[in-house]
């Protein structure tokens, strides 16, 4: 049963070694994360499942103790996912997973195993919404880590461009996270999600079938768009 959430944004720029002279900008979106994740902790779950968006090389299920880099962001920094008791051995983990092991080192995290789950953006939802069931059934205690980005066309300089459409997008998405509501994050559009390049839209969406029947609480922790994309914390409990 899921007992807790934290939804966090994925930019490897989350990270200050890759954001390098930029990092204060993030410093907000960064306590914000480390607020949520201390829900996680709170939670005391049998399992940690870390859920965030990958392209087809990092799909699938990674172990705990998988690494991953930020090396094609220019920096020579590890992360492994979790603790001693897992293994380097298997496929690198996903940028979204790697931000989320460098969050989960950050606040030391060691209460419970943890394991990843690498998600395709074209996911559709009702594949997301069984996966997440599917999830919550793994222990009588599960927490989700939940990395993922709103729109990425806020702004003419965003990695999308502008799209006027982005704006109401990502505030339906603020809205669903933090009234912890998974009928809304359900019924998030997924055509529209995938033009406005949200990568949050399937992990977002696997937590909604996650937290079915589970009567959580919501808050909303930090909402803005940086560089254009919008970023989201929130956490449940």
């Amino acid at each position: 049963m899921l007992v807790a959430a934290a939804v966090c944004p994925c930019p490897p720029l989350l990270v200050p070694d890759v954001a390098a002279g930029a990092a204060p900008e993030l410093n907000d979106a960064r306590t914000a994360c480390t607020d949520a994740l201390g829900v996680l902790a709170a939670s005391r779950p049998d399992l940690l499942v870390v859920i965030g968006p990958a392209d087809p090389a990092g799909r699938g299920t990674h172990p705990e103790g998988a690494a991953g880099d930020f090396r094609e962001f220019g920096v020579d920094l590890e992360v492994r996912l979790g603790q001693e008791r897992g293994t380097r051995e298997g496929r690198p983990l996903p940028p979204s997973l790697a931000v989320g092991a460098w969050l989960l080192a950050r606040t030391g995290w060691a209460d419970a195993p943890v394991e990843g789950l690498g998600v395709g953006e074209p996911l559709e939802t009702a594949r997301c919404v069984e996966t997440g069931r599917e999830l919550a059934r793994r222990a009588d205690r599960v927490a989700l880590l939940v990395m993922g980005d709103g729109s990425a066309c806020r702004t003419l300089k965003a990695p999308g461009y502008l799209d006027e459409r982005a704006a109401a997008f990502d505030a339906a998405a603020a809205r669903a996270l933090g009234d912890a509501d998974p009928e809304a994050l359900t019924a998030l559009d997924e055509p529209l999600a995938y033009e406005l390049k949200a990568a949050g839209r399937a992990p977002w969406q696997v937590l909604a079938g996650a937290a079915e029947g589970a009567g959580l609480a919501g808050r909303l922790l930090y909402e803005d768009a940086p560089y254009g994309v919008g970023y989201l914390v929130a956490a449940w409990s």
